[in-house]
């Protein structure tokens, strides 16, 4: 490992996934939430709700029209009602052949089932890091662990990137390749339609997009002994633009309007993708998206995986609300803020404390507002 990993708290590192070959009967006290956070609990933010309404089913938009003139304004409709009301949808007909995801998530399991040391060579709990392979979330500052192992890298532009990644198994880096520049396309689209469908010009910001980033984290959730006691991740945003997420099986759950957890089924043959709205659509949108909470629930019998892409603008670049969305109805909420700080938040900062970077975004008005709701 070498001087670094080890000054980087990698010494301490023990993964979900070698815990669960142990064959543990129980998880280790230190993965145990709280009552109040467990997966059971479906109304965590709001624990004195008494009733729970019907929910209504999750969207699934079909984009194969959106590039039809006279579909597309449907389909942007959707996508608004969509975005407006959980900040999340599934799209099926996105041109992605499935064969490219069952790839990736066979490359990743893959990967995940080697050898201990072959992994660390890429452990580290610098964030920063293009290349970076941990667990839990910040297993370092986390008082409590989550049952998650990982592997992070930068993808966009892949030949910039592609070299760092891991060279075992030998077919990772084509897989896995494939499927980032596939998504990195989809986002592309995807990101136009939805600046549409806020009243801005589809190639709004087009200019710091094509020089922004592309972040696939590849999650690996093992067979869990006591999946009420504990959680793969915890209830938290993404700071980017969009998320675009395949899922192995079922197991990512997110928060709608009535604080009810809302487990997302996988839509068998329709090689379904999560659309997630993330923290910076939300400031470049005044609060008219929110970012949407989300969370990983485990299984007692079957290890999950997922593969999360995340898009932004560049590390450094800041962003804030757009001029063309702010008026007297919609007053300036959100200071700027950037993909690197947001970096810099989470590496010091218990997941577990709520502290979310987008609510230290929001000026004083917007969490007045947030109050009295």
């Amino acid at each position: 490992m070498g001087d670094e990993g080890k000054s980087s708290g990698t010494d301490s590192f023990t993964s979900a996934m070698a815990l669960n070959q142990t064959g543990l009967a129980q998880v280790p006290p230190r993965f145990v939430l709280p009552s109040s956070e467990r997966p059971g609990r479906s109304l965590l933010l709001n624990p004195s709700t008494t009733t729970t309404p019907t929910p209504t089913p999750l969207p699934v938009i079909d984009i194969s029209s959106l590039h039809n003139p006279s579909l597309r304004p449907r389909i942007i409709h959707e996508i608004r009602v969509a975005c407006e009301d959980l900040g999340f949808f599934q799209v099926i007909n996105h041109g992605i052949p499935s064969t490219y995801g069952n790839d990736a998530i066979d490359a990743a399991t893959e990967f995940f089932n080697l050898p201990s040391e072959e992994k660390m060579h890429f452990a580290s709990t610098d964030v920063h890091k293009p290349v970076r392979y941990g667990t839990s979330l910040n297993h370092v500052e986390d008082k409590v662990h989550f049952w998650r192992d990982f592997i992070k890298h930068y993808c966009y532009p892949i030949s910039t990137w592609i070299h760092l990644w891991p060279s075992n198994p030998s077919s990772y880096k084509e897989k896995m390749g494939n499927y980032a520049k596939a998504v990195q396309a989809l986002q592309e689209q995807l990101m136009e339609a939805v600046l549409q469908s806020l009243g801005l010009k589809a190639d709004y910001l087009h200019e710091d997009f094509e020089k922004g980033t592309q972040v696939m984290v590849v999650n690996c959730y093992p067979a869990c002994p006591e999946p009420d006691l504990a959680l793969g991740m915890p209830p938290h945003s993404d700071y980017g633009s969009l998320t675009i997420l395949i899922q192995s099986q079922p197991g990512f759950e997110i928060m709608d309007k009535n604080n009810n957890w809302r487990p997302v089924p996988v839509i068998e043959g329709a090689a379904a993708l999560l659309v997630q709205v993330g923290d910076q659509m939300e400031v470049i949108s005044n609060g008219r998206y929110k970012s949407v909470l989300h969370r990983a629930t485990l299984n007692k019998e079957r290890t999950r995986i997922s593969i999360a892409s995340l898009h932004s603008l560049a590390l450094e670049k800041k962003v804030g609300p757009a001029p063309e969305l702010i008026d007297d109805e919609h007053p300036l909420a959100y200071n700027e803020g950037s993909f690197e700080s947001f970096l810099d938040h989470i590496s010091g900062n218990d997941a577990r404390k709520k502290v979310r970077y987008i609510d230290m975004l929001k000026r004083p008005q917007t969490m007045k507002a947030n109050c009295m709701k």
